[in-house]
């Protein structure tokens, strides 16, 4: 009886991969760059976000942690006995977490009572150790999160702070990966980039490329109502990961393009509205990066732009996705968060689709 043949199944759909990462740090980097056709009420913007959440930490700030803890171990400046101490709203501690999880070194992060829960529940998970600060310092909590910093370096033994305010690894980290991989991917074409403000890590890195590149790009520097930076206010703000109460030494005398400020609840809105218009969960600066976009709109026909998106909206679903956190917090309900953000009611939408 003669042998079967055998079966070869060919899937037509496969696409070349890139070559496996060598292990968690070195898959940072290289994120989706998705275009948004549905975010906008105008069509003849090229829209697309850069999906940070994509990284492995979950976040843009992987990146400037793994370059900050990469660079001073070249300098022979630590090991694995030192202690990393820094101060953190969430997302870079979860990525120096993971850094220092994986080069076997104690990781110490010092957070306020804005910390989302999930990121303090993530930040142990990958072995961090959480000191809470809850009383603001002059009425600022950074301010109050330093100068815990300070003390712990003061006593504890072969200590080391990356210093994320003041460290130029995290621009470069940045300029050598976020935007290269933006402009690579749209072969230098790019008309404005819209990028959220913190330690203005990202911001710089991302323009000084540019300028490098000797691109025409307009950068637009997101921040919030209530922050110090480039000569803002202090005031009240509840989306982590956006503005300052302090400016820091990387913010000083920075300039850009456009500076543009959102509120807490234009964040909401705009997260609300991505995830309704292009079923994505993003974090709240990137809501508030989306709505600074869709509020220039009218300047932006037939340009091509850029958002970069932080982080995740997974992280923010006991507080931006919450109503009853957003009505309590904010101030607005249910119905008129559904109004500003454009999302129809039920009836609305039986309607649309009959």
């Amino acid at each position: 009886m003669a042998n079967k043949p055998t079966l070869v199944w060919e899937c037509p759909f496969v696409n070349p991969v890139a070559e496996p990462a060598k292990n968690v740090l070195d898959a940072i980097g290289n994120t989706p760059l998705i275009q948004l056709g549905r975010y906008l009420d105008i069509a003849n913007i090229k829209l697309f976000a850069k999906l940070e959440s994509g990284n492995p930490g979950g976040s843009a700030k992987d990146r400037p942690a793994h370059e900050m803890i990469r660079q001073a171990i070249e300098r022979g400046e630590i090991n694995a006995n030192t202690t990393i101490i820094e101060s953190s709203s969430g997302n870079m501690g979860i990525g120096l977490a993971q850094a220092c999880r994986y080069y076997g070194m104690r990781f110490i992060c010092v957070v306020d009572p804005r910390a989302q829960t999930q990121n303090i529940a993530i930040m142990k998970a990958l072995g961090a150790e959480i000191d809470r600060v809850d009383q603001p310092l002059e009425g600022d909590f950074l301010s109050a999160r330093l100068a815990r910093v300070c003390y712990l370096l003061e006593t504890t033994a072969d200590s080391y702070w990356p210093n994320q305010y003041s460290n130029p690894a995290n621009p470069f980290s940045h300029c050598n990966g976020t935007i290269r991989e933006i402009d690579q991917a749209l072969g230098g074409k790019l008309d404005y980039l819209f990028v959220a403000t913190s330690s203005t890590g990202a911001a710089q890195g991302c323009r000084n490329y540019l300028r490098s590149m000797n691109r025409a790009t307009q950068v637009v520097a997101v921040d919030s109502e209530g922050s110090v930076l480039f000569g803002g206010t202090a005031g009240p703000r509840q989306i982590p990961g956006l503005g300052a109460g302090r400016v820091p030494p990387l913010a000083r005398n920075q300039t850009f393009d456009h500076i543009a400020r959102v509120r807490d609840l234009d964040c909401v809105v705009g997260c609300r509205r991505t995830a309704d218009r292009e079923a994505m969960l993003v974090g709240g600066s990137a809501g508030g990066v989306l709505e600074t976009v869709r509020r220039m709109q009218h300047q932006l026909e037939h340009k091509t732009c850029v958002a970069i998106l932080h982080d995740s909206g997974t992280r923010y679903l006991e507080t931006i996705f919450n109503d009853d956190w957003v009505a309590n917090e904010l101030g607005c309900d249910s119905e008129n968060l559904r109004r500003l953000a454009g999302i129809p009611n039920v009836t609305e939408k039986k309607a649309v689709m009959s």
